[in-house]
């Protein structure tokens, strides 16, 4: 069964909650093997593009999007 712990942890990560809610086959996942949790993590991070590349690519969209616009205004 999945620990409180866990339960926890879900609970006060507003994305966690999000995702559980669009994706409701973790309930079962999670609470028959709760040491698949980091694969867990890792998708709630692919969907909401939280991880390090998906800022980087952020910041990339941000500057060129800057250079754009101060290059129109030349």
């Amino acid at each position: 069964l999945m620990t409180l712990e866990l339960q926890f942890k879900i609970k006060n990560n507003p994305n966690y909650v999000k995702y559980l809610r669009e994706h409701s086959e973790w309930y079962k996942e999670l609470n028959r093997n709760p040491n698949i949790f980091p694969v867990f993590e890792e998708k709630v991070k692919e969907e909401y593009k939280l991880r390090p590349s998906d800022r980087f690519e952020r910041v990339i969209g941000a500057i060129d999007m800057l250079q754009t616009v101060l290059s129109s205004l030349k």
